[in-house]
């Protein structure tokens, strides 16, 4: 079959997240109430900072700021993690990093399935960071075991979207009537379903261990536990929540407020606690349960390993003083006052090479004649005007942000045994490929700016001399 028939993976991935969206606007009605407020402050952010709007118009960033979104799921098993890279990549969307949460107490690791290049980047950004359980990690075996035979039972995609993979990996792509088959199919895979596939007893003794535990085994798949809209003030935000009537976490993960955003801040609504029924005779007896929560992002700057080995040591000193993590009234003063040793202005960023910025022609580069140009470095092109650097927008996570975010929602009190149980290998062997170093990725697309810059003057160069 033509692929001249087939619909972008970036537009079946556009399709798939604005009905995600919708679906979880009406399964959790506050979720609304978040994005009208994440609207609002980003279109006061926007009138109120100039230069922030043009330089999102100039990086092609501004229309997606309204698309921006990540999701986050949680599965239970290595077949489950395979088949669903195989729907990601459908869409586009290639595992990113490897993230060990068990270092902050949550049984999981887990990677972003994510676009990688700038231009599908542009096109809609969005990304769901998607969690496997360690069963391995829970230490009564006769409840591990319980467990890993609940999760063999079950079939969290239907067999349309099983079909539909198929034929996109048979074909090469979908044609527009399968795209639209393929994200009503795989929308299926993340609905909330209030019945549980376990007693009450069953789940009370999950949930005991960890109540993460009993969100992954005891449903029929993995809900989508929170979507997340991104917003250019998050202290803003954080600040306008209860106003609105949503009740925020204490603290802002990540690092403090600054003039040159870094990579991700994060807050959210406290959890949901819903109505579930759970099996047993005579129709079931009614319980609740808490997972599904609304969360916001603010993204700056990706930092290179130089820059992000700086930050992980300074978020250290505010987290080990005195043993008191992110508690406490005082902690956002601790972190500003540590951090004012990481720089705050891109030039300096750059210079010491703490961060990722890609390339631009500007207007007097693309007026001037080219000759000679080729031949100057990025760096003689820069300050001759002729080129400009942005900073490249984080696109990944933070595992001891993501921990806390899980934690605040699972309520705080979760067993806290499981540091240094980090096990890539098994991960990426139930994915069925390797992850992708985010890195290298932030590298080369630095290095494609840089061959575009000097492609549009070597086309200009061919151009004058024919």
């Amino acid at each position: 079959m033509s692929d001249a028939h087939f619909v972008t993976p970036d537009e079946i991935r556009t399709r798939f997240s604005q009905t995600m969206s919708r679906m979880y606007r009406s399964e959790v009605p506050q979720y609304g109430t978040l994005m009208e407020l994440v609207a609002d402050v980003n279109a006061a952010t926007l009138a109120a900072d100039p230069r922030l709007r043009a330089n999102l118009e100039r990086t092609d960033d501004l229309e997606r700021i309204d698309l921006e979104r990540h999701g986050a799921i949680r599965l239970g098993t290595a077949g489950e993690l395979f088949t669903m890279r195989r729907l990601f990549a459908v869409m586009g969307m290639q595992p990113v990093g490897y993230y060990d949460l068990s270092v902050a107490g949550v049984p999981v690791h887990s990677t972003a399935f994510r676009p990688v290049h700038a231009e599908s980047l542009a096109r809609n950004p969005f990304r769901v960071f998607t969690s496997l359980l360690r069963l391995d990690l829970i230490a009564d075996e006769g409840l591990r075991a319980e467990a890993a035979a609940i999760l063999a039972r079950r079939r969290i995609f239907t067999p349309g979207a099983l079909s539909l993979i198929e034929t996109a990996e048979r074909n090469g792509g979908l044609t527009d009537a399968e795209a639209d088959s393929f994200v009503a199919e795989a929308v299926e895979t993340f609905r909330w379903h209030r019945e549980a596939t376990v007693d009450s007893e069953t789940y009370k003794r999950l949930s005991a261990v960890h109540r993460l535990i009993a969100d992954v085994v005891c449903f029929k798949g993995p809900h989508i536990n929170h979507l997340t809209p991104r917003t250019l003030d998050i202290d803003a935000v954080q600040a306008e929540m209860p106003a609105r009537g949503i009740a925020a976490k204490d603290v802002i993960e990540g690092p403090p407020t600054r003039r040159c955003p870094i990579l991700l801040r994060q807050t959210s609504f406290k959890a949901l606690e819903e109505p579930i029924l759970f099996r047993g005779e005579g129709g079931g007896e009614a319980g609740t349960h808490t997972a599904r929560f609304g969360e916001i992002e603010q993204r700056g700057l990706a930092l290179t390993p130089k820059g992000r080995a700086l930050y992980d040591e300074l978020l250290s000193q505010v987290r080990d003083a005195g043993g008191q993590g992110n508690a406490g009234a005082d902690y956002a003063t601790r972190l500003a006052d540590v951090f004012q040793a990481f720089p705050d202005d891109h030039d300096t960023l750059r210079r010491e090479g703490l961060g990722y910025f890609r390339f631009v022609l500007t207007a007097k580069g693309r007026a001037v004649a080219p000759a000679g140009l080729d031949a100057l470095s990025i760096e003689a092109l820069e300050a001759a005007g002729h080129v400009e650097a942005y900073p490249i927008v984080y696109e990944d996570f933070l595992p001891v942000s993501a921990a806390g975010i899980f934690q605040s929602n699972l309520g705080g009190e979760e067993q806290r045994s499981y540091a240094g149980n980090a096990s890539r290998s098994a991960f990426e062997e139930a994915l069925g490929s390797p992850v992708a170093d985010e890195f290298q990725v932030y590298e080369d697309a630095v290095a494609r700016s840089i061959e575009g810059v000097r492609a549009a003057l070597a086309g200009r160069l061919r151009s004058d001399a024919a």
